[in-house]
């Protein structure tokens, strides 16, 4: 595995794919968009990794599967009434969408959808932030997982989109804490840095039937477990989420961070980084390396 993981990585970093990082978050542009890096975790608690694996980078949108899981833990099956489960077929940040279907996003990874998953948050946990980081840091088994600080305020500063669609989702009655308490949480928890083999780590239990393969601990049912990856086939890779299950075939969650999380069910996690993205806010090496990996793995569960 680590073999193969070296070759890939090296003939990606040659490749030099083109791209760009994301621009609209100042604190993201600043990242050097050489980087790259390959991860694996096994649901026999092995571990490979490949490049820049060590570096701690901005999650951002990869970070929406915690939060949904803290949710589900809280709401239950109300949360569906709230966030729906089907594809948006448009950008991440689509406020027409969001105006032409009453404020009920279509899936909890858009913005929208995360938003009111940060209202859930903020009403059913007494330290929502709190609880959350702490939640992150037990799954990858690393207590120095921080906040990137500059990557927090430049979020605050520069969220207006995400703030229209948050007063947008209030006017329906959607959002039921203030406007600014639900965006802060949700600012915070995009914030998040990690590295590819602590995200790797902490998702291996969405492989292995939501249990933990390296602790033997139960972090979510079967049922969750299936509901999430489900999610992630349809709606994890923004708008090209079709592409991928059409030239990859695993549940997957991007952000614009340049993070990609591949669940390969009963199997392992692979997860790839590379800052520039493509013209859908997804990584263009990290898309490669993936796709390579499972083409030489044979790995698609279709």
């Amino acid at each position: 595995m680590q073999q193969v993981l070296d070759r890939i990585l090296e003939e990606t970093r040659k490749l030099n794919p083109p791209g760009q990082v994301a621009d609209y978050i100042p604190a993201l542009q600043r990242v050097n968009p050489d980087q790259i890096a390959l991860s694996v975790a096994t649901v026999d608690g092995q571990q490979f990794s490949s490049g820049d694996w060590d570096t701690p980078f901005s999650v951002q949108s990869v970070t929406k599967i915690y939060s949904l899981i803290l949710a589900m833990f809280r709401e239950g099956d109300s949360l569906w009434q709230r966030v729906g489960m089907e594809p948006s077929g448009q950008a991440f940040n689509s406020i027409v969408q969001l105006e032409w279907e009453h404020g009920i996003p279509r899936n909890p990874f858009i913005n929208a959808g995360a938003i009111v998953v940060s209202d859930v948050l903020v009403e059913r946990y007494s330290a929502s932030r709190t609880a959350y980081l702490s939640f992150v840091r037990q799954l990858a088994n690393n207590d120095k997982i921080r906040i990137d600080r500059d990557v927090y305020q430049s979020e605050k500063e520069h969220g207006h989109r995400n703030a229209a669609l948050a007063h947008l989702m209030k006017s329906f009655h959607n959002l039921h804490s203030d406007v600014p308490t639900v965006l802060d949480q949700y600012f915070y928890q995009c914030s998040v840095a990690m590295t590819t083999q602590d995200l790797a780590h902490s998702f291996a239990f969405l492989a292995n039937k939501g249990i933990c393969p390296f602790t033997k601990k139960t972090i979510t049912t079967v049922k969750q477990t299936r509901q999430i990856n489900a999610l992630l086939s349809t709606s994890g890779m923004y708008d090209q989420s079709g592409t991928f299950a059409f030239e990859v075939g695993l549940p997957a969650k991007s952000g614009v961070g340049g993070g990609i999380v591949a669940i390969i069910p009963n199997q392992g996690v692979i997860c790839a980084w590379s800052p520039k993205l493509n013209e859908y806010g997804n990584s263009a090496a990290g898309m490669i390396m993936i796709k390579q990996l499972v083409e030489s793995l044979g790995l698609s569960v279709y």
